[in-house]
């Protein structure tokens, strides 16, 4: 076992700023903005005691609501600096998810931009709080919303009525001394809460998943040991900030190693590869969905790339041809898999930089130090043996706390052992690397054979025309379940659902070929690019009016 950081998130910054004052911590390319790490540590100062003085305490839960923008990362270490409980809510949220997430998790105070992408996000905000825009800023009272008093806007825009500024609340840390933050920080452990993440809801309501400073400094820790990341490394961030694999993946496996943050602030596969190649980057995190946009832009030749070398490809399955274009085409030889969830701080088992190619593409790598991981039988819940296929569960410091006043759901979750069950399928070879072959709930059970959409969908990549696929179940009268595939075609190129069949047959059995096939453009997500298979399956059996089978 080796030896598990004690930091809390906010001293885990002030050892690094004193260890690399001089090096860059985090740099906006287009906006010409450029923190080292002792500036941006005095900056996360500066905002804590402002939090401090807006009456922030020590335990208050307090949400922010923004994509990608400097103030997040301020806010993220600033929080923790005060012992302030952090709580992401998903950008693409609207006035029923963001009043839930509010109310659910009891926040004192909300820090937001004013809009993203098709979003007006303070006209939502008014429609959950009507009274906002008649209160004294910082002393709002909703009845719907009874803990939150402030409103605090990102932006240089004029501050919408009833809400503060986010700069205002910087100056209001001018006027408070050091030794009022240094007794905040004196009471605050490492093993308190610190993060709030609402699980993304790709089976289900949102939960609030707890994580500790522990959780997080150590899961960011070994992430990026995983990579091996120094303080020469710079990592491009076009994912959120959020979601686990921005504020964790991201963020702490930077920090943890003096490496560079050069955040994309919303993902384009334009501005990536252009940030990659100016800010000089060595390393580079997406989702696979992201990987091919950027493979697949029309200018993807014309940049230079040479510098990357790492990186993770994680938050759904990674496709093994998409996979290899980033080792060749993206120059990133030693990029990584990571697989885990959020209630694991998120990471659980991760490839490392010189594993084999094989080892690379094919499976999601073997556990980090100091995490356990075993497969159950999911009927009877015993240890199997390597190569035979079940639950993975997982047990460790990166296991969160539980689900935020949802006592039941958490012992759901967390068994009497401390073993989190993840309810994905997975096998375990003999030198512990593990292989997802899909979720309990996404198998597909047709006429009583167990079929895992990930083996169809892997198969499927290979077709010279297929860009990406998913591959679910839907109702069958007959079968119980037929497997329903639906295909994103390369650009410029045509195909036909009998094609699709016709590539099957003869390479896969006749059970697992797709009899339904269905050309889209893209795919219902969660904003932390996990594919909502449950919502593709709503809407076929719907399209198909299969709704009396259901």
């Amino acid at each position: 076992m080796s030896q598990l950081l004690t930091h809390t998130v906010g001293s885990l910054l002030d050892e690094i700023a004193c260890r690399y004052p001089d090096n860059e911590a985090l740099v906006y390319h287009e906006r010409g903005l450029r923190y080292t790490y002792r500036q941006f540590n005095d900056a996360c100062r500066l905002l804590a005691k402002g939090l401090l003085r807006l009456g922030i305490k020590k335990g208050d839960n307090i949400s922010i609501w923004a994509y990608n923008v400097p103030e997040w990362v301020l806010l993220q270490f600033a929080s923790a600096k005060i012992g302030a409980i952090l709580v992401t809510v998903n950008t693409s949220y609207k006035s029923a998810e963001l009043e839930y997430i509010l109310n659910q998790s009891d926040s004192t105070s909300l820090f937001m931009v004013g809009s993203f992408k098709d979003s007006d996000y303070v006209e939502v905000l008014s429609g959950v709080v009507p009274e906002l825009a008649t209160s004294q800023p910082g002393a709002l009272s909703s009845p719907k919303l009874p803990f939150l008093k402030n409103v605090i806007f990102i932006g240089s825009e004029k501050t919408p009525a009833g809400m503060l500024n986010f700069d205002s609340i910087i100056k209001l840390g001018e006027g408070v001394p050091d030794a009022e933050l240094a007794a905040v920080e004196a009471t605050l452990n490492c093993h308190e809460t610190i993060n709030m993440q609402y699980t993304s809801g790709t089976t289900g309501f949102p939960k609030g998943v707890m994580l500790t400073h522990s959780n997080i400094v150590n899961n960011g820790f070994n992430i990026g040991e995983c990579m091996k990341f120094s303080e020469k490394d710079r990592l491009c961030i076009p994912v959120p900030f959020f979601h686990c694999f921005g504020c964790v993946l991201a963020v702490m496996a930077s920090v943890t190693h003096g490496t560079t943050m050069v955040p994309v602030e919303i993902f384009d596969p334009l501005k990536v590869l252009q940030t990659i190649e100016k800010e000089k980057c060595t390393a580079v995190h997406g989702v696979p969905t992201m990987f091919i946009a950027e493979l697949e832009h029309p200018e993807f030749s014309t940049f230079d790339l040479t510098t990357l070398r790492t990186g993770i490809m994680a938050g759904s399955n990674c496709p093994i041809e998409v996979m290899k274009k980033v080792n060749s085409q993206m120059h990133a030889s030693e990029i990584t898999i990571a697989y885990g969830q959020t209630e694991s701080s998120p990471v659980i088992t991760q490839t490392r930089t010189d594993d084999a190619i094989e080892l690379r593409v094919a499976t999601v790598g073997r556990s980090l130090p100091d995490v356990e991981v075993k497969i159950v039988d999911i009927e009877t819940g015993e240890t199997l043996p390597p190569g035979k296929q079940g639950e993975l569960c997982t047990r460790g410091y990166h296991v969160m706390r539980g689900y935020y006043k949802m006592p039941d759901e958490t012992a759901r979750a967390i068994d009497s052992e401390n073993w989190l069950h993840t309810g994905d399928l997975a096998i375990m070879d003999d030198h512990g690397y593990c292989k997802i072959t899909g979720r309990i709930k996404n198998m597909i059970i047709r006429g009583g054979e167990n079929i895992y959409p990930r083996e169809i969908e892997e198969f499927l990549y290979t077709h010279p025309k297929v860009s990406d696929i998913q591959v679910y179940g839907v109702p069958d009268r007959k079968y119980g379940e037929q497997v329903m595939a639906a295909v994103i075609l390369k650009n410029g190129v045509e195909m036909s659902e009998e094609e699709i069949r016709e590539f099957c047959r003869g390479k896969i059995a006749n059970y697992k070929i797709p009899k339904y096939v269905k050309f889209v453009d893209s795919y219902p997500m969660t904003a932390s690019g996990k594919i909502q298979k449950f919502k593709m399956r709503e809407m076929a059996i719907k399209e198909l009016q299969l709704v009396d089978m259901s």
